[in-house]
C-alpha cells in the first residue's frame, strides 16, 4: 500500500487505521491524520502510533492516497490547499451523501476519486462498503482500494446513481437490525424472562441466524420456512408481524434513509 493521510481522525477512520495495522495493510509509519480541532487526530496518532499533521504543511508529500473522513457538512469549508496537495493523487470519500461532483470541485487535480459507504461492523472486519468512482480505476489504484475496504469487510462496486438506495440497505441497516435485537430483548423481558437472561439470548439467536443466512447458500424465505410448523410457535408469531406490516415497515425504512441520503446529496 501507498502512504495514507486521513483527512480526519473520527470513528471510520480510527476503524480504518485499526483494521489495516491489524491486519498487515499497512504499517503505522506508513499513516497520517490530521483533525480539525486536532484533539480526535492526537488521540489516534496515539493510540495507533501513526504520524500525526497539524497543518496542511505538515503532511507528506509522497502520500500517494487520501482518505477524506471529516463531518461531511465540512467539505464546504475545507481548507483551499486540500486542491493543491491532492493533485495527482487516489482520494477515497467516506462522507455521506456527497457526490463525486461535489467532491471533484474540492479535489479538482485528484487522477481519481472514490466515493464510498462503509457501516459500523467494518470496524471489526465484517463491514460491507459499497463503492463507485470517478473513471475506471488503474490496476494499481484498483488494488489499493480493494485492499483498503478490504480491510474492513466486503465490497461492492456499484453506479453511483444507486448509491442512496445502498445507503438505506447497508449504510443505515446495521441500525435496523439492532434496533430489532433490542426490541427481541424487550419482548423476552415481557414474557418472564430477566434483563440479562433475554439480552443474551436475543443478541445470540441473531448472531446465529446471520451466520446460517452467510453460510446456507439459500434464501431467507427457505431458511424461515425450516423453523416454522403449521400451526406452530414460529407461526403464531410470523402471523402476528404480518398481520403489523412488518414487511412493508422495513420496507417504507429503507426508503425513508434513501430519501433523506439523496436530500443530504443536493444540500
Amino acid at each position: 500500500m501507498p502512504k495514507i493521510v486521513f483527512l480526519g481522525a473520527g470513528r471510520m477512520a480510527s476503524a480504518m487505521v485499526s483494521r489495516l495495522i491489524r491486519k498487515g495493510i499497512a504499517a503505522p509509519s506508513d499513516l497520517v491524520c490530521i483533525g480539525g480541532s486536532g484533539v480526535t487526530a492526537a488521540a489516534l496518532s496515539s493510540r495507533r502510533g501513526i504520524g500525526l499533521a497539524r497543518s496542511l504543511s505538515d503532511l507528506p508529500a509522497d502520500a500517494d492516497l487520501l482518505v477524506v473522513a471529516f463531518k461531511p457538512q465540512q467539505l464546504a469549508s475545507a481548507d483551499p490547499g486540500l486542491a493543491g496537495y491532492s493533485a495527482g493523487k487516489l482520494v477515497i470519500s467516506v462522507l455521506a451523501g456527497r457526490t463525486i461532483e461535489r467532491l471533484s470541485k474540492v479535489f479538482p487535480s485528484a487522477r481519481n476519486i472514490v466515493r464510498c459507504m462503509p457501516n459500523t461492523p467494518a470496524r471489526i472486519g465484517a463491514g460491507i462498503t459499497g463503492w463507485c468512482a470517478r473513471h475506471e480505476l488503474a490496476g494499481a489504484d484498483k488494488a489499493a482500494v480493494e485492499s483498503l475496504l478490504g480491510a474492513m469487510g466486503q465490497s461492492v462496486e456499484i453506479p453511483e446513481g444507486r448509491m442512496d438506495a445502498l445507503t438505506g440497505v447497508s449504510g443505515s441497516g446495521p441500525a435496523y437490525v439492532f434496533e430489532f435485537a433490542a426490541a427481541l430483548r424487550d419482548g423476552g423481558v415481557a414474557a418472564g424472562l430477566d434483563l440479562a437472561t433475554a439480552e443474551k439470548l436475543a443478541n445470540e439467536t441473531i448472531l446465529g441466524a446471520a451466520c446460517l443466512l452467510a453460510r446456507a447458500k439459500t434464501s431467507p424465505e427457505a431458511l424461515r420456512d425450516e423453523v416454522v410448523s403449521p400451526k406452530g410457535t414460529t407461526f403464531a408469531a410470523l402471523q402476528k408481524l404480518s398481520a403489523g406490516g412488518f414487511r412493508d415497515l422495513i420496507r417504507e425504512a429503507v426508503l425513508a434513509a434513501k430519501a433523506r441520503a439523496e436530500e443530504l446529496s443536493s444540500e
